[in-house]
């Protein structure tokens, strides 16, 4: 079986990393037989310099033997995991073969989470730049399989985010699995105690083994 290792996203909107996004996941993976690791990615950072540090990241695993990588990212981080596997000119060795977001921002053309965008792309962005770092617009047919989960009562990132990601998936026939829960704040994490959101890791651990099992084409 290839090697797997999976990188592991929090969020903050990229302005700080949630401790409860970082090592809890590389934990909850390690007890799932996952190799993972946190990568702080740069805070405080203008587009593209957290992307370009997450490729640098995924070339050194793939280096040191890691056949697969994959991401899983939370919120802002989720922004970046889906930056990962769907923005173009990442080299052979840069790419990702499966993602998992977790109540993620995948659209900057609309005014939820306004500081993160404020972060990433400055003021003035133009339309052309927010549409460039909204997920849904990089989505292609060779995209990688996608696990996304949301609440629907999440105010910071409303389920929208997902939804429209979701639907850009779909228009293109790229394998991927969603479930938006009723109830829940946002930055869950884990979500252990946090009712039905709390099963959000059993469905991904066996979407995660599925992916790890599916043969390299």
């Amino acid at each position: 079986m290839a090697a797997t290792h999976v990188i592991v996203l929090p969020g903050g909107g990229y302005a700080t990393h949630a401790p409860n996004e970082a090592e809890p996941i590389v934990d909850w993976l390690n007890g799932l037989g996952v190799e993972a690791s946190v990568f702080r990615y740069p805070l405080h950072a203008r587009h593209p310099a957290p992307l370009e540090a997450l490729r640098t990241e995924i070339r050194r695993l793939r280096h040191h033997g890691a056949e697969r990588v994959g991401v899983i990212g939370f919120s802002a981080g989720g922004h970046l995991a889906g930056l990962a596997a769907l923005a173009p000119g990442a080299a052979l060795d840069a790419s990702v073969r499966f993602a998992v977001l977790g109540y993620a921002i995948t659209s900057m053309e609309t005014e939820t989470y306004r500081p993160a965008r404020m972060i990433l792309l400055g003021e003035d962005a133009s339309p052309d730049v927010r549409r460039a770092t909204s997920l849904d617009a990089l989505v292609t047919p060779s995209a990688p399989p996608f696990f996304l989960w949301h609440t629907a009562e999440d105010s910071y990132v409303p389920p929208e985010h997902t939804y429209r990601l979701a639907a850009a998936l779909a228009a293109h026939d790229v394998p991927h699995t969603v479930y938006v829960f009723a109830h829940g704040p946002h930055s869950l994490g884990l979500a252990r105690g946090a009712g039905e959101a709390a099963a959000w890791t059993t469905f991904a651990a066996s979407w995660i083994a599925e992916q790890i099992h599916t043969p390299a084409g």
